[in-house]
């Protein structure tokens, strides 16, 4: 007989009840193969003892096994497990080590996503964070979002909305952004150009998925957005890089690249490039959109932080000048709300929109029809303009404060730009000088900051990273930058 009080381990604590843990163990064994098919149990008084249980606890764990068909009882010869069970070479026992069915790893190979950097992802041992650029949640108007969420969820029409819901989004939250992308951004657009979306991330990877074939190229900056870069080439793409500098991506460079061989896209994030926060000139943009239109050049154009601008109004974007239909807009409502709440879009023609919302079902059906209407909601009553206008003041001002101290502090070690809008400031450290170790000593001392790994790409001269300042107050701006310095001087 087989060790029972030994395999069958019971935690009168756990909130699973006793004999569903007996009835859960034995199903173990026999996945194991410990207990083959046709094989029989101790009767239930026999258990009982082994186990130092109730009778009627094992009697309920063999009811629960026989309802699943794993056992049959047979009159006056005992519990028999089911013979129709395939045959399982037991494995062997060792004590302390797990042997369920997902404690090591697969039996199948799948793809990694080796070149990911890690996430920053706070704990208790860190006492500040210096992030890629996030406003702060403190600041994000929840409290109007919950009252839009009530309001909506209280209307006679809502039960038909919990039911039922659109793959590009609720048709009053694609009105509302249509006239607020048209008001604020010169988009000439209707609800019909608008796909609503889980955030920009999912908006460019639903745009470049239904244009990169295996083998497509495709121009990216030679510093770039580490995401779209790992989307473009999950999905086959070749991605050409061409150099960014102060006036943003160099547009002569894209044109040599198009003459010389045939591009299927173009990704470029004109007003503050990431990782470098630089805006494409004037001249540049004009350039651009003559290029775009002479060559149908397919274009993303990742406008991630438009909302955030301290010096002059934010120059308008490319989707709002004549590209002959040619670039899909993408952006993201979330960082005017909070991090977690994930609402986008994609703005194109609705010939695209409309294939794109198909292609969307296969990710995900429908998005959060309570959360679209109560945003449409503060875009209609203006709220959302009001919480930007708030939020512009209170970031300019810790801009001001963080590059203020930056200079400084570390004005010898670092070179950067103030930058005119954004949340992130992009400082340049010597060639020779090692990020990843700032990063290290830095954390000793409580002050989380990433390692520059997400902004190192091949071609790339640059030894950067993203400062991000908008989601500290002045006083924690005033102690990072303390242990900044502490850190670069260790």
């Amino acid at each position: 007989m087989l060790p029972y009080a030994t395999l069958v381990q019971i935690d009168r604590n756990a909130p699973l009840p006793v004999y569903k843990q007996v009835a859960h163990r034995l199903v173990s064994l026999i996945q194991e193969g410990r207990i083959q098919p046709g094989a029989f149990l101790p009767g239930t008084r026999e258990l009982a003892a082994l186990l130092t249980l109730h009778r009627k606890t094992v009697v309920a764990a063999y009811e629960e096994l026989e309802r699943q068909d794993w056992i049959r009882t047979i009159p006056r010869k005992g519990v028999l497990v089911s013979p129709d069970l395939p045959e399982v070479k037991p494995r062997t026992f060792q004590p302390g080590k797990g042997t369920g069915a997902y404690k090591g790893g697969t039996g199948f190979d799948f793809t990694h996503q080796e070149t990911q950097p890690p996430p920053l992802i706070a704990s208790p041992r860190f006492r500040l964070v210096i992030n890629d650029g996030f406003p702060d949640v403190r600041e994000s108007p929840l409290a109007l979002l919950l009252r839009e969420c009530r309001r909506v969820s209280q209307t006679r029409a809502y039960a038909h909305r919990l039911m039922y819901g659109r793959p590009s989004g609720t048709d009053h939250l694609r009105e509302a952004l249509a006239t607020h992308l048209s008001a604020s951004r010169g988009l000439a657009i209707g609800p019909e150009n608008v796909l609503v979306t889980r955030g920009a991330q999912m908006s460019i990877y639903l745009a470049a998925a239904l244009l990169i074939r295996p083998g497509d190229k495709v121009i990216v900056g030679t510093t770039n957005y580490h995401y779209a870069d790992l989307c473009f080439e999950q999905l086959g793409a070749q991605l050409v890089r061409v150099p960014v500098d102060e006036q943003g991506i160099d547009v002569q460079a894209v044109a040599a690249v198009c003459k010389r061989t045939r591009i299927r896209m173009l990704y470029v994030v004109p007003h503050h490039h990431h990782p470098t926060t630089v805006t494409l000139s004037a001249e540049r943009r004009m350039h651009l959109l003559e290029l775009i239109r002479d060559q149908n050049l397919a274009v993303i154009e990742d406008d991630y932080d438009y909302d955030f601008h301290y010096a002059s109004g934010p120059i308008l974007p490319l989707a709002s000048g004549d590209h002959g239909g040619n670039v899909l807009y993408t952006g993201s409502m979330t960082k005017s709300l909070a991090l977690s709440i994930r609402i986008g879009f994609l703005v194109a023609p609705a010939v695209f929109v409309e294939e794109a919302a198909r292609f969307r079902r296969l990710l995900d059906l429908r998005g959060d029809n309570l959360v679209e209407e109560a945003l449409a909601g503060l875009i209609d009553n203006g709220d959302i303009d009001r919480h930007l206008k708030k939020t512009n003041k209170l970031f300019k001002e810790r801009r001001d404060v963080f590059c203020d101290l930056l200079t400084g502090q570390l004005g010898g070690l670092v070179d950067f730009k103030k930058p005119d809008g954004g949340m992130a400031v992009w400082a340049r450290f010597p060639k020779r000088f090692s990020i990843p170790r700032l990063s290290a000593r830095a954390g000793e001392l409580g002050l989380l900051i990433g390692d520059g790994s997400a902004y190192r790409t091949v071609g790339s001269a640059e030894n950067g990273i993203r400062m991000g300042f908008a989601s500290l107050t002045t006083t924690e701006i005033r102690e990072a930058i303390r242990l900044l310095k502490r850190a670069a001087e260790a």
